[in-house]
């Protein structure tokens, strides 16, 4: 029995973010137990040529060829994650961003923030000024952007950038900052109108530079997250 493409793709795509280092011998147990879940997944994958490359790779990660093959069990879990992501519905397209595709990021969240017809709250612990300058020219105009970050976390560059972004776009690109109390955000987080809420899993100042990250649309939590965070952005202490 397969799973759903969407699924699939969600899953391989958090598989890929979590992969250990497998060049070490003998494999560690987190090691072992990764490559446990992966071949699962493979083998939900429905091609039984991917899935027999991938058991072949596995079992010869002990020959001398061992690098090669780590290499091999790399492409294949791409190669699987290229294919499910295009049977996926579009909506859930490009959510997985490899490490260091910073123009794939660029697009996938830029996505989000165009869709934004009224307000945009980006809600991000360790914010810095790259919520602005890499960002927030992909809010449209005359859409209120709204950033809230950790009073304890966030970095010295996002006020100056903030106070910079109001100089240049004053009411044409209204821009409000808040900081939170210490350590009361636990997500990095876009909501778009009020209405629809998606989940980081690493904050803007770091988005898939290092690992791989995902993008995810919130469905059955979002009316909770969004009342949350609203509630916390009327208590949050003003800077600009």
């Amino acid at each position: 029995m397969t799973v759903d493409p969407e699924t699939l793709y969600r899953q391989l795509g958090r598989l890929i973010e979590t992969m250990p280092d497998l060049n070490p011998y003998p494999l560690s147990p987190d090691a072992q137990q990764w490559l446990g879940r992966a071949d699962a997944l493979m083998n939900q994958s429905g091609d039984v040529s991917d899935s027999l490359d991938w058991r072949v790779a596995m079992h010869t990660l002990n020959t001398a060829s061992r690098t090669n093959r780590i290499e091999d069990l790399k492409g294949l879990l791409y190669r699987v994650l290229a294919s499910a992501e295009l049977k996926a519905p579009a909506g859930v397209r490009g959510s997985f961003i490899p490490a260091g595709n910073s123009f794939d990021a660029f697009t996938a969240l830029s996505k989000v923030l165009q869709t934004a017809t009224k307000d945009v709250l980006i809600v991000d612990p360790y914010m810095d000024e790259t919520a602005l300058m890499d960002f927030g020219g992909a809010v449209p105009e005359n859409v209120g952007l709204r950033l809230m970050a950790d009073s304890a976390s966030y970095k010295p560059t996002l006020q100056p950038a903030a106070v910079k972004w109001v100089q240049q776009y004053g009411i044409k690109r209204p821009l409000q900052v808040r900081l939170a109390p210490q350590k009361t955000l636990h997500d990095r987080a876009i909501f778009i109108d009020a209405a629809t809420a998606w989940t980081l899993t690493q904050s803007l100042k770091d988005f898939a530079k290092r690992s791989p990250a995902e993008i995810v649309r919130a469905d059955d939590t979002a009316a909770l997250k969004i009342a949350a965070y609203e509630s916390t952005w009327l208590t949050a202490q003003v800077i600009i």
